[in-house]
């Protein structure tokens, strides 16, 4: 049966039937962004499955900072690297066989001396570090911009919609309607938002990926006190990769303490995780609110939707 309009509802239109239409339009915005995200966020299945080096690892389990540090303790375990009384970068032995273009970069900074906390800002640093991210990107491993901004949409229309059911609130109580029941269906529209606006940098594949590498090298862990003096530079920037900068105090604890290597890692953000894109699923709770949908329930004179 039609609701009509009734004098003095806000809009011209009645409160049961916006709420309707409203909560319809929630709950197809918020499961198409779920869905849109778990196919976006699934990544290459077998993109993990190859050979990843340290500094990749690095990249995915911790970002730029990581990446740089795990470059400097597998140059440091190679003798290619030391640190000067002052701080101060500097090389020792030549680069060993294998080198990456970050660990080139980096060695070129430890040329000219410069201190460990300013790598990230090095111009050579920071083109391998493009490097190496734009390469996982194209393995499916990591988001790039483009993808990350379209992963956002979902949110800046649920957004949108909250705006509208704020204003049409306003309204409501402005025109003497009741407009707890919008207010209500707002709270986990709301909540989606906040889940869908967090979009993580790299794929569900890159997880799986790293899940995997610390399984098969728990024994890197600084934890279990590896014996570093067996291992070659891959091993050790790979305990780096997985562990953090706590196996370059175990490894070198004297190169950690001149280079600052704690206080640096203090003041990082730490390691990046990505979000789950099913605990956004609770967004379709928005759908509660239809006990108001019919025009009886809400009272005469309007409605529950303003």
């Amino acid at each position: 049966m039609a609701v009509l309009a009734a004098p003095g509802d806000t809009w011209g239109i009645p409160g049961p039937v916006f709420l309707r239409w409203y909560l319809l339009v929630a709950a197809v915005l918020v499961v198409g962004a779920i869905a849109y995200r778990i196919r976006a966020l699934a990544g290459d299945q077998a993109a993990g499955d190859g050979q990843l080096g340290p500094q990749q690892v690095a990249y995915l389990n911790g970002g730029d900072q990581l990446a740089v540090w795990t470059a400097l303790g597998g140059l440091r375990r190679a003798g290619a690297v030391g640190v000067r009384p002052d701080r101060r970068l500097t090389t020792g032995g030549p680069l060993p066989a294998g080198v990456t273009p970050l660990d080139q970069a980096i060695h070129h900074a430890a040329v000219r001396g410069v201190h460990s906390r300013e790598l990230r800002h090095d111009e050579w640093v920071l083109r391998a570090l493009q490097q190496l991210r734009e390469g996982l990107e194209r393995r499916g491993l990591a988001l790039d911009p483009a993808r990350r901004k379209a992963l956002r949409r979902g949110a800046v229309l649920i957004g949108a919609l909250l705006a509208l059911g704020m204003v049409r609130a306003f309204a409501g109580i402005s025109n003497g309607r009741p407009v707890g029941y919008l207010i209500f269906a707002m709270i986990p529209l709301f909540i989606a938002f906040l889940l869908l606006n967090r979009v993580p940098w790299r794929t569900r594949a890159a997880d799986r990926a790293l899940r995997e590498l610390r399984r098969q090298h728990t024994w890197l862990r600084p934890s279990a006190a590896p014996a570093y003096a067996t291992y070659g530079p891959t091993e050790a920037a790979l305990g780096v990769a997985l562990f953090g900068t706590a196996t370059i105090w175990a490894m070198d604890p004297g190169f950690a303490q001149q280079a600052e290597i704690q206080r640096q890692a203090l003041g990082a953000s730490g390691i990046s995780s990505g979000g789950s894109s099913s605990s956004c699923g609770g967004g379709s709770s928005c759908g509660g609110g239809s006990s108001c949908g019919g025009g009886g329930g809400c009272g005469g004179g309007g409605g529950c939707g303003g």
